[in-house]
């Protein structure tokens, strides 16, 4: 069975990584249970905003997972993060924690890297002023690829022989390479389909190796840039040169520290917050339902509105999370045992499952996946009772709602 996707969060010291961590955990949310067997130590569990399905049916009050929470038809579904440590020019080499950094790195199936684009701390994360976070970026991509091509060259002759005695195919003899990785041949496949005019693996040399690496890295460790501390003065102009010199990646603009201190306000009772929105209110605006707050405080929050809430439309971090499920191509799938009612079973309570599946996935694969290889599925039904082969696929809006009907085990 598939195992859950996991997101790493990687950054260097005082990027802000681990307060933008904090604010996707947002740990004191109040919530069920966990849906993951183990969570390891440098694991957590951050929640995902969705609309949910109950929000097309006008069923927003009778919507309670089983695991996160729905509120007013946002779904926020629970997800595993990895906080991957030791992020240092050099770590490639073993300088700083860099061999745990790179193997809690293959664990993760996207990433999530928090770059200071204030200009303010250096590559070791001290202060400074003028700094360029271009530089952030181009070292973990050379930090990755300097750990897999040096893997991989420091083996290379004995690959070449092996792959020419067995008359292997490129993609079995890379996948035996990169297995440690995590990787599969489909991903291998389509990293070497990006190349154009990539000769015989024999005749490789230097270059055509990184290049190989290169996109297998895209492939592998596909990359959301959370381009933090947006608030200050020298953010500008940096995120525009970032933008400029990575068009292709997927870029987010945030403010960890403030989402983490609206949610604090919040839940101290002394603002309304919307989260993933610019919506902020406070006693002035609802003096029935909030506490109070002094001017200091006050003053601050216009801040935040005017600096980064109505500039930006948010401070970034639910987006953030959810582009790092979009690259991986995640959507939410709604399991129910009553395909009518979309309840689970008895009761009133609709749409307690909810399962992120990759896009394009047959339902029968879906439906062993939760049901456990085990089982014979007699039926799949969708919206309405309508019945749907295992081979049909689930997509956004479509046999993402499905009910299983299993056969009955024979003596």
């Amino acid at each position: 069975m598939p195992r859950d996707p996991l997101i790493g969060i990687v950054g260097k010291p005082s990027s802000g990584k681990s307060t933008t961590l904090n604010s996707l955990t947002d740990a004191g949310a109040a919530v069920g249970a966990f849906p993951f067997t183990t969570i390891e130590p440098n694991q957590a569990t951050g929640y995902l905003q969705v609309e949910c399905a109950c929000s097309r049916f006008g069923k927003e009050d009778l919507c309670k997972p089983n695991y996160g929470w729905c509120s007013k038809g946002k779904r926020h579904i629970p997800i595993k993060l990895l906080d991957v440590a030791g992020l240092v020019p050099g770590a490639h080499s073993g300088r700083g924690l860099g061999n745990k950094f790179l193997d809690d790195l293959r664990h993760a199936d996207a990433l999530i890297h928090v770059v200071d684009v204030s200009g303010t701390t250096d590559a070791e994360g001290k202060n400074t002023r003028g700094y360029d976070p271009l530089n952030d970026i181009e070292w973990l991509q050379d930090e990755i690829r300097l750990w897999v091509e040096g893997n991989l060259k420091k083996r290379w002759g004995s690959i070449v022989r092996k792959h020419t005695a067995t008359k292997s195919s490129i993609v079995d003899t890379l996948q035996a390479q990169f297995g440690g990785y995590g990787s599969h041949a489909p991903m291998i496949q389509k990293a070497l389909d990006r190349l154009k005019g990539l000769p015989p693996l024999e005749k490789w040399d230097d270059e055509w190796i990184t290049q190989v690496v290169k996109s297998f890295m895209m492939e592998k460790f596909p990359t959301v840039l959370a381009l933090n501390k947006i608030d200050h003065p020298d953010a500008d102009k940096n995120v525009s040169k970032i933008m400029l010199k990575y068009p292709d990646t997927k870029a987010v603009l945030t403010s960890a520290v403030t989402e983490v201190f609206l949610r604090k306000l919040k839940k101290q009772g002394f603002i309304l917050y919307e989260e993933g929105t610019e919506f902020v209110d406070t006693f002035e605006d609802e003096p029935d339902k909030l506490k109070p707050l002094d001017d200091k405080i006050l003053n601050r929050i216009e801040n935040i509105r005017d600096l980064v809430l109505y500039r930006f439309g948010s401070t970034g971090v639910v987006q953030v999370l959810q582009a790092a499920t979009d690259i991986l191509g995640l959507i939410p799938v709604y399991t129910v045992k009553n395909i009518q009612t979309f309840t689970g079973g008895n009761g009133t309570n609709v749409f307690r499952d909810c399962f992120l599946v990759k896009r394009g996935t047959p339902v029968g694969k879906v439906a062993r996946y939760i049901m456990g290889g085990e089982v014979t599925i007699a039926s799949i039904e969708t919206v309405g009772g309508v019945r749907v082969s295992e081979e049909s696929l689930v997509e956004p809006g479509k046999n993402d709602i499905l009910g299983f009907k299993i056969a009955p085990r024979s003596a």
